[in-house]
């Protein structure tokens, strides 16, 4: 048995774990929900920038000529096409803030789809 070391300092945090749909989840001592350890990363807005920034490389590099011929090698929509091609376009401080899931909650890709303004100065004010 080791004698007690002065410099271990123990902490104690009262919380309780409940389940709820299946889910595990843990509480304050005052019942509120904890807010997760690890930020939450909304996939669907990331793969849409991905998306954006690979099918402007291909623009660039002249793998296709129009947004027309890129829809048809991709199978989708072109209109679907020219709005995610707009993400690429978004501010860089924009950007860096969704892949490191520092965004608003309220930033969805729907909201982001809508058509705003190309200078990034201008961007911010939105």
């Amino acid at each position: 048995m080791r004698a007690p070391d002065s410099t271990v300092v123990t902490v104690k945090v009262p919380f309780v774990v409940r389940k709820r749909r299946g889910r595990r989840l843990v509480l304050a001592p005052d019942g509120a929900p904890m807010p997760p350890a690890t930020p939450h990363i909304d996939s669907t807005l990331v793969k849409a920038i991905a998306r954006a920034f690979r099918w402007r490389k291909l623009m660039e590099t002249g793998a296709y000529g129009t947004i027309e011929e890129l829809a048809a090698a991709e199978k989708i929509n072109s209109s679907y096409v020219s709005r995610i091609l707009r993400l690429a376009l978004l501010a860089p401080p924009t950007i860096e803030a969704i892949l490191n899931s520092r965004h608003p909650p309220k930033l969805k890709l729907a909201n982001i789809m809508k058509p705003f303004p190309v200078l990034c100065s201008e961007q911010r004010n939105q």
